[in-house]
């Protein structure tokens, strides 16, 4: 078969992860005997450089017209004006909202290679495999409304967290399924003590799970979860939570695994189910680390699991994802530790070396 991936490398570090992203997904195509064409586009500082704008219409046209999208990392101090108008964050989101992709999916998986390449005791992320749905369309990062403006007594602005009960039922419907796949356990994260909009989540998250009695459900307050998540993240299965808190969260809980660089993410387009492939957008959850640019230091495991969670959600191609995911963990076991996840004893490598070693033994 042959599948059109739009490959979006963006700025810092994103090009250099993507790369290898790329290499690995070739590696899939040859082993399989599959093919993959790549259509490159700018987005973020790149695309404000060249066109004034963090993503223009022709790459969110080439993105529609394509199985998937790849996208590496945006933003960076060159950009990173807070009076700016256009920031690259804006074509981050844009995308989002423009490919209909509501659905977040990070998931967090301590290796057992790495458990003493944490700050944490091994004893405590022993076991951890947990997965955070984020809503990603809605929520505070797009509510109205959302300004900035001058008054007599200073400088005032306000965003809005704004959810609708469709927002909340696609997303929560998305938890509650997974769960269904996993442990059957599923935490709804809020602040319902506080914002009337989290109160009308769990309302409408009890309501739902009438729908799937075999499902255990817990609601828990952010803040709560956020100790938790340290505390005893083990006992988590699914999280299900709106975009900033889910947002927060998951950057907390890439500390479990070791590193930002260990964490895929992919945004769908609907709910996945097995066997049916779904549209979506695939990228590391860690940022562009500009000052690791241009240095073949990179962690890009994270992005060569997004490509794993491409293959399985996007592309149907689950033999595929199992190849890249064991791979991965035979780099590991081997002992092919990038910088951010070194330890003594073990073999330093850097991104391209990393991205190498998996996809030799993809192929």
């Amino acid at each position: 078969m042959r599948f059109n991936i739009a490959l979006l490398p963006g700025d810092g570090v994103g090009p250099e992860v993507a790369a290898e992203g790329v290499k690995v997904l070739k590696a899939v195509g040859k082993r399989l005997g599959h093919e993959f064409s790549f259509l490159d586009g700018d987005i973020g500082g790149i695309a404000i450089d060249k066109s004034g704008v963090a993503l223009t219409r022709g790459t969110m046209a080439m993105c529609k017209r394509c199985d998937a999208v790849l996208l590496g990392a945006v933003g960076g101090p060159k950009w990173d004006d807070p009076a700016a108008n256009v920031r690259p964050e804006d074509g981050l989101l844009g995308l989002r909202k423009g490919l209909k992709l509501f659905a977040n999916l990070r998931p967090v998986k301590v290796h057992p290679s790495l458990l003493d390449s944490t700050t944490l005791k091994p004893e405590a992320i022993r076991g951890v495999d947990l997965m955070v749905v984020r809503e990603l369309t809605g929520g505070i990062y797009f509510g109205r409304p959302k300004k900035r403006w001058q008054t007599a007594t200073g400088r005032k602005a306000v965003d809005s967290m704004l959810y609708s009960e469709m927002e909340i039922e696609r997303i929560v419907r998305v938890g509650f399924e997974l769960a269904r796949t996993r442990r059957k356990k599923l935490v709804s994260v809020d602040k319902a003590n506080v914002l009337e909009s989290s109160r009308l989540w769990r309302q409408i998250v009890v309501e739902m799970s009438a729908n799937y009695p075999d499902i255990e459900l817990q609601h828990m307050l952010i803040d709560a979860c956020a100790m938790r998540l340290i505390q005893r993240p083990a006992d988590f299965d699914v999280l299900v939570t709106g975009n900033m808190f889910g947002d927060i969260i998951t950057d907390e809980a890439s500390m479990l695994a070791g590193s930002m660089g260990m964490l895929p993410s992919a945004s769908l387009a609907g709910v996945p189910k097995t066997g049916e492939r779904i549209f979506g957008m695939y990228e590391p959850i860690h940022g562009s680390a500009p000052r690791r640019a241009g240095q073949n230091i990179a962690n890009p495991i994270a992005q060569i699991m997004s490509v794993a969670m491409m293959l399985r959600y996007s592309l149907g191609l689950v033999e595929g994802a199992d190849a890249v995911e064991e791979a991965v963990s035979y780099a590991l076991e081997q002992g092919y530790r990038t910088y951010d996840i070194m330890e003594e004893g073990k073999n330093k490598v850097g991104t391209r070396e990393m991205g190498d070693i998996v996809a030799k033994r993809v192929s």
